[in-house]
This record gives C-alpha cells, structure tokens and sequence, in this order.
C-alpha cells in the first residue's frame, strides 16, 4: 500500500538497505519516531533528512554476520575447487581422469575488501584454512592481527582471492573496477558478498570472458532481482540470488533485534 494513505498513523518503519525509505515517503509520514533495516546495510535510508527530524534509526547489524561469513566461505570452496562444473561433470558421467585438478583452498592468501564485523568472521574463518589474511579498509583497524594494505589494487595484487565486505553506497561504487581485477590476475577470484554496486559488472564480465580472473562466486550484482545477463552462462563464474545473510536463524535475529529496538 502507499503509505500516503495511512502516512499520518505510521510511527515505525522496517524496512532494507536496498529497499530504501525514500524521502518523499518519509515526509509523508509526519508522526515517524523510528526506522529500522533489517540487516547491517542502510545505504537507502536518507539519513540526513531523519537525523534533521529527530528520527531514531538502527540496523541488524551482527544479526546474520555468522550466515554471511558461512555463505561468503562456500562461495570461496565452491568458486575454487569448482563445484559447480565438477558437478555436471560428474552427472554427465565424466570421470576424475580427464578433469584438470583444481587448487588448493588452504595455504591461499585472502584479501579481504572491508574489515567490519563480518569481515573479522571471515577472517576468522579463513585461519581455520591456514590462509594468511590481508584487508583493505579507508584506515587500519586498531588491534586487527591481519595486513593491513593501503590500496585496494596492491591488495588485489597481493591476494588469491579478494572478498568484498564493505559497505555499498557511493563511496564504493565500481571500487573493483577493470585494474582492480587485472591486478588479481588470471589465477586470482573474486568473491562478493556485499553489494552488487561495488563490482564493475561488464568488467568483470570481460575478464572472466577473457580469463584474466579464474573465477568468480557472487552473492549480489547490479541487477538485483533481475540476472547478472552479462555472467548468465560463464563457466568460471557461481552465483546465488543475494542469499548470503538468509536462513531461519539470521532472519529470527533480525526480527528479534527489530522488536527490541521497536519496544
């Protein structure tokens, strides 16, 4: 329903990063006390305007962090090891024999794009692979026991695999662009679980076309909900509909944090 027809009785608003309150919609809600994102993202929300009107806002932040960490680090193993193909290798009967082997997933150096909290849990459990970790933030994070690089492209260069954990918006948009990617280098993949809008899409598309990346595991593109039509089809590349932070137990969370924020 649009809320310019109960606009005058809504207090709280629940809503998600990508969703967005626009602003016409908040000021169609003149009794507004409160906005709510369900996961840690809040890029669509229009911050200034609420703050200006002494509207309360909060986030789920940590609420699916350990699901995210999960999903990211299937995307890692699948994207590596190949599961995807090896699968319909496997269905279409072809045996060990004549498939490449493919790498290693312990021992490969992790770049991780975004040291907040569900980065650290990546990180965590990356040591649990024996995989050295480096990340690039806007500045060190104080006590992190991981590399710190000052540029995302000398990050991208020291790395195997680069994840994305850092938060969407205009500061990131197209960060991993077409250097970034020729910097990871065709044995290098890049894994996002952030947002769509920080991959250059038609870039990466190229570079996994022309394998100048070994490959790609996506949780988010720029064409949410539609396909990633520039990735549909590539056999370097996995991808799941933007899921990374979905399961029974996050979205409990997130409505538990919700309630409590609400009451």
């Amino acid at each position: 329903e649009p809320p310019a027809r109960h606009g005058a009785r809504i207090r709280v608003v629940l809503t998600i990063g990508v969703v967005a309150l626009p602003p016409a919609e908040a000021n169609a809600m003149p009794a507004l006390e409160l906005v709510c994102c369900m996961g840690a993202g809040y890029e669509g929300l229009p911050l200034e305007l609420l703050k200006s009107r002494g509207i309360a806002t909060a986030n789920g932040a940590g609420t699916n962090d350990d699901c995210v960490a999960d999903h990211a680090f299937g995307l890692i193993i699948g994207i590596i090891r190949g599961m995807r193909t090896l699968d319909a290798q496997c269905g279409a009967g072809i045996w060990r024999e004549v498939i490449p082997q493919p790498p290693n997933v312990s021992g490969k150096k992790l770049g991780i794009f975004g040291l907040g909290t569900i980065g650290q849990k990546i990180a965590r459990r990356a040591a649990g692979f024996d995989m050295p970790v480096g990340y690039h933030n806007r500045s060190p994070k104080e006590g992190a026991p991981y590399r710190y690089v000052g540029s995302l492209i000398d990050l991208a260069r020291w790395c195997d695999g680069l994840v994305c954990a850092t938060p969407g918006g205009p500061a990131t948009r197209h960060a991993v662009n077409a250097q970034v990617l020729d910097a990871l280098g065709p044995r290098g993949y890049l894994i996002n679980i952030s947002r769509g809008s920080v991959v250059d899409t038609e870039a990466l598309a190229a570079a996994l076309r022309e394998q100048r990346i070994a490959g790609a595991g996506l949780d988010v593109y720029e064409s949410e909900p539609d396909r990633p039509e520039a990735l549909i089809g590539l056999a370097n590349v996995l991808l799941t509909p933007h899921m990374a932070g979905w399961s029974p137990e996050a979205t409990q969370a997130s409505v538990d944090r919700f309630m409590a924020n609400a009451a």
